[in-house]
């Protein structure tokens, strides 16, 4: 989504037939859960503890997670469904088509550990000896290249997107990148935690020096410079904040501006190297990035450079290798830096690898188990309830002028919906898939999808095309396209489950629509118009305003604090704060909408329809999290932890404190609330 706190064809009864079916059915989640009340507590000091707290008292987070929701448990029913589907594909009767052989050659070689154990560090060893052949900056560049083609990052990131100025075409991307740990900030800050993460890194990377069967006084300082190299590419990073602003983004460039900016990249062999078609102009997006990293590369030892490509090599592919490479992964990346107790079962893990490269081929047997048509049917009718609510919402406001609104009207109008999986799926034929291979399928399935968009530049925009898998939980809004994105994993319970109340799914599935429909107008993407161009509409003094609000929310959102010492940033969280408060109020009023032309029951489980539409969002962001992600995720993450995308929300509608009855000077009740839309 944007939602989150930034991841399928036979019949049915064909996969039925299959000889190994594991387990029964996965169960199915509720809706709106009267249980996980805490009715001790006072809606109107804390909400999310009353909608919440019985729940959070007995959903403890499991010991192989980082943290455990309502979005877990919908995850964990979609992984048992892909499993039951990926285990009937493993040993596949003769009769299955291709692809179908292909997804279970997939998974059953991600599954076969013994046999990924006896082969120790040996699949990464030809990348290995092809770094170990660099012999001057030329074949250094050819090998990033290389790299980067099969799913290793190293140093930058190359790709393509629309063209910021002509929505319709794609054009040529590149971008810093590089870094292992999960922000720039990891490698700058000086307070006494980020001093013990680096060291805690460079403990780890030194273990896995050794495991490629370096001595230890090597591998430790093969380590020391893989940290200080990583450092320097951080320093020349723009930071997220920054980098949410596209306007910080948008450097188109000739490619010979671009190899005279850093000369030292050798751009043209880089693309040439990287299978890339012939191209003039792309987009730059941090220039500085490339300028600074120009003089590195001419400065630091080539040794150096190879050391930092050989971690970039065993990091990438640690958990598709032997134990020992799966187990020091773990210990650090997932236990000690996200605070996981335990590693998740194989099958898991494999289901996961499965859906990133086949995602489409096993997303249409996920669909066709769990998504039948009249969903879809409904989904549509509730998507054009809440445009319409967005429509009158526009027109209604009070510090936006007639000209800014004729256009956000018209950009409104423009928003393409897609429900639940694409209309056309993904060919997949030219995906190598070898059983027995599964470092070699990981990796040929990256390199499938790097050609796939690196041989869209050139080419007109396909605006059907969808950046998520079917099975996900999860949904997005796309500036450069305007569109939202609701793939059939989240069109689910407890966020869509026909058998519920109006009150419950528009609380529910009606806050998420809401909230990447708002997306179109936060503050990134109100930088976009109608067909996806980056383009100011806005009068000045529109804008002014907007953004008055929108600090607003960043001084709420900043005042907030999900684990001991850190606050939220509320400049970072800012677009999905207001997408959020957004979401929620466009989804009440298409409620309200609703239950005028269909009236409902006055309570059901003793709640009346607007609070049983409260309490519905609110079960939505119920969790647990292990206080180790918590911290990682304040810094990273640009959504709020759930409390604050509860509470933080509410207190801003007065159309939340009627429905309980909340006065002023509560909790509940903000003293200065805030609003955009």
């Amino acid at each position: 989504m944007r939602l989150l706190i930034l991841v399928t064809l036979t019949s049915l009864l064909t996969v039925a037939l299959f000889a190994q079916q594991p387990s029964a059915p996965a169960a199915k989640i509720s809706g709106f859960d009267a249980r996980a009340l805490d009715r001790t507590a006072d809606p109107c000091a804390d909400f999310y503890q009353f909608a919440c707290g019985a729940w959070m008292a007995n959903n403890p987070v499991p010991h192989d997670q980082t943290r455990w929701g309502r979005f877990n448990e919908l995850q964990e029913h979609n992984r048992e469904v892909l499993h039951q589907i990926l285990e009937g594909l493993r040993t596949p009767p003769p009769s299955v088509s291709a692809v179908e052989r292909k997804v279970g050659d997939y998974y059953a070689s991600c599954m076969d550990e013994p046999a990924i154990n006896a082969l120790g560090r040996k699949p990464i060893q030809p990348e290995l000896d092809r770094v170990a052949t660099v012999k001057d900056r030329t074949t250094l560049i050819d090998t990033i290249a290389g790299l980067n083609r099969q799913g290793v990052r190293a140093l930058w990131s190359f790709g393509s997107g629309p063209d910021l100025h002509d929505a319709t075409m794609t054009i040529a991307h590149v971008d810093q990148g590089g870094l292992s740990l999960p922000d720039r900030d990891y490698y700058l800050k000086t307070d006494a935690k980020s001093v013990e993460i680096r060291a805690k890194y460079q403990v780890h990377v030194q273990k896995m020096f050794e495991l490629l069967g370096d001595k230890p006084e090597v591998a430790a300082a093969e380590a020391q410079t893989v940290l200080s190299l990583e450092a320097e590419l951080a320093k020349a990073s723009l930071d997220r904040v920054s980098r949410r602003d596209p306007k910080k983004r948008d450097h188109k460039m000739s490619v010979a501006d671009l190899q005279a900016l850093a000369p030292n990249f050798e751009f043209p062999r880089y693309f040439a190297a990287a299978s890339a078609p012939k191209f003039d102009t792309l987009n730059v997006e941090v220039p500085d990035y490339f300028k600074t990293i120009n003089g590195a590369l001419a400065t630091i030892p080539l040794a150096d450079w190879k050391t930092y490509l050989r971690w970039r090599i065993v990091d990438s592919a640690a958990p598709m290798l032997s134990k020992n490479f799966v187990d020091e992964d773990f210990n650090f990346w997932r236990q000690y830096l996200a605070g996981q107790k335990e590693i998740q079962a194989r099958w898991k893990r494999c289901v996961a690898y499965t859906d990133l490269s086949l995602g489409e081929a096993l997303g249409q047997l996920y669909v066709e188990r769990v998504f039948p048509p009249e969903s879809k049917r409904q989904m549509l009718n509730l998507v054009g309830g809440i445009d319409q609510a967005m429509g009158k919402d526009i027109q209604t406001v009070s510090w936006m002028s007639d000209s800014t609104k004729q256009a956000a009207q018209a950009k409104l109008a423009k928003v393409v919906n897609n429900i639940g999986y694409p209309d056309k799926w993904r060919d997949y034929t030219n995906l190598n898939v070898m059983r027995g291979d599964a470092l070699g399928n990981l990796r040929r399935g990256a390199a499938f999808e790097n050609q796939r968009q690196i041989d869209k530049v050139g080419k007109p925009v396909d605006r059907k095309e969808w950046e998520m898998t079917p099975p996900t939980v999860n949904a997005y809004y796309r500036a450069s396209e305007n569109d939202i994105n609701f793939p059939a994993g989240i069109l689910q319970p407890p966020f869509f489950d026909p058998a519920m109340d109006d009150a419950v799914n528009f609380g529910g599935i009606g806050a998420v629509i809401g909230h990447e429909l708002t997306h179109g107008f936060d503050d990134q993407g109100a930088k976009y118009d109608a067909v996806g161009n980056l383009r100011d509409w806005w009068t000045d003094q529109d804008i002014a305003e907007f953004e008055k609000r929108g600090q607003c929310l960043a001084d709420e959102y900043s005042s907030f604090v999900p684990v001991a010492d850190v606050h939220l940033n509320g400049r970072l969280t800012l677009g999905e704060n207001t997408a959020d408060n957004g979401g929620v109020r466009l989804s009440y009023m298409a409620l309200q909408d609703r239950l005028k032309a269909h009236p409902a029951a006055s309570k059901i489980d003793g709640f009346t329809p607007e609070q049983r539409f409260f309490l519905a969002f609110a079960q939505i962001w119920c969790q647990n999290i292990t206080p180790e992600s918590a911290r990682m995720l304040a810094t990273t993450d640009p959504h709020s932890p759930g409390r604050f995308r509860t509470n933080g929300v509410l207190v801003n509608m007065p159309e939340f404190q009627s429905a309980f009855s909340c006065k002023a000077g509560q909790a509940m009740v903000s003293q200065k609330a805030c609003r955009t839309w």
